[in-house]
C-alpha cells in the first residue's frame, strides 16, 4: 500500500469512528506499520492539525478536522507539507 493510501485510511478511520484514541503501538498493529513509519504519519498529522496527541501519548482527532492531503509522505519525515 502506498503512503498516500495509507494516510487516507487512518484518516479515514478517524472521520468514521468519532473518539477514537489510539496510541502508537495500537496504531502499528491496526495499520501493519513499522515503528518509524507510524510515527512519522503520526506526527504528520499532528503537524497538519487532523490529530492531536494527548498527554499521555494517545492520538485524538482534533474537533472539526477534515482529512488533508499531505505532500512528502513517502520520504518518510516529518517535514510534511500540507496541500
Amino acid at each position: 500500500m502506498r503512503i498516500d493510501e495509507v494516510l487516507q485510511r487512518i484518516q479515514g478511520e478517524f472521520v468514521e469512528m468519532p473518539g477514537l484514541r489510539l496510541t502508537t503501538a495500537q496504531a502499528q498493529r491496526l495499520w501493519g506499520l513499522d515503528r518509524d513509519v507510524c510515527d512519522a504519519l503520526l506526527g504528520a498529522l499532528v503537524d497538519a492539525k487532523f490529530l492531536a496527541q494527548t498527554r499521555d501519548g494517545a492520538y485524538v482527532r482534533m474537533d472539526g478536522a477534515r482529512p488533508t492531503t499531505l505532500v512528502g509522505a513517502a520520504r518518510g519525515k516529518r517535514d510534511f507539507a500540507v496541500a
